[in-house]
């Protein structure tokens, strides 16, 4: 399931996060990558831990926490603090699928069912980076207005087209789902939306109840804490 989440970032947001990255200085994004990724990576990054990706990080969690579509959509169990990257001047990112396993800070890991890109960067600012996502449905290419999120499953083949005009910027960062089976998720990301729209056409009569009650059984069958 690949979903365009509107709005995470208020555009007073963006031009707040906007100015403390345009003024900032930016590592080799291949520094957070294995060795099939590196060799197919140009671009730059904010170094993982810096103090200003800490705070736009938390900034940006606490947005989407507000975000009734996203939590339905991805179940998120455990976070990786968000990344942030840029890429300009026929910077890319070839083809590749997201690592399994992500190390948290302070210890840990998380399996990566789901990455997310927050765009960061007007369409208009430049030419070219697209995220270009492959699945079951075939390829689609994903290039949304600054503040937007897409949610997309980790395991999908993708990549970032080159950058040949301006600079792409965005924010990025994977999560687990409490459901690790994308076809589960999608069934009930659908039964959650479909109950959502008929308790406001109908209220909670029985019917909406009784689904409600099926979601919730599902999620209890289902879900890995």
């Amino acid at each position: 399931m690949l979903l365009h989440i509107p709005q995470v970032l208020t555009a007073d947001q963006v031009r707040a996060i906007r100015a403390d990255l345009d003024a900032t200085d930016w590592v080799d994004g291949r520094q957070t990558v294995g060795p099939q990724g590196a060799g197919v990576k140009q671009n730059r990054q904010l170094a993982e831990g810096s103090p200003l990706a800490q705070h736009w990080g938390t900034v940006i969690l606490q947005a989407l926490a507000q975000q009734p579509l996203y939590f339905s959509a991805a179940l998120p169990l455990r976070t990786v603090p968000p990344l942030f990257n840029r890429y300009e001047g026929g910077e890319h990112y070839g083809f590749h699928v997201d690592g399994s396993v992500r190390g948290l800070p302070g210890g840990g890991t998380l399996r990566t069912d789901l990455s997310c890109t927050l765009f960061l960067a007007e369409p208009d600012e430049y030419d070219g980076g697209e995220l270009i996502v492959n699945d079951t449905y075939g390829q689609h290419e994903v290039k949304l207005p600054a503040g937007d999120l897409v949610l997309y499953p980790s395991s999908s083949l993708h990549c970032v087209s080159p950058v040949t005009r301006g600079a792409r910027i965005a924010s990025f960062f994977w999560l687990q789902s409490m459901v690790r089976d994308d076809g589960r998720r999608g069934m009930l990301f659908e039964l959650d939306q479909t109950i959502q729209r008929l308790r406001g056409q109908l209220g909670d009569n029985p019917e909406v109840v009784a689904l409600t009650s099926h979601y919730h059984n599902l999620l209890r069958q289902w879900a890995e804490l």
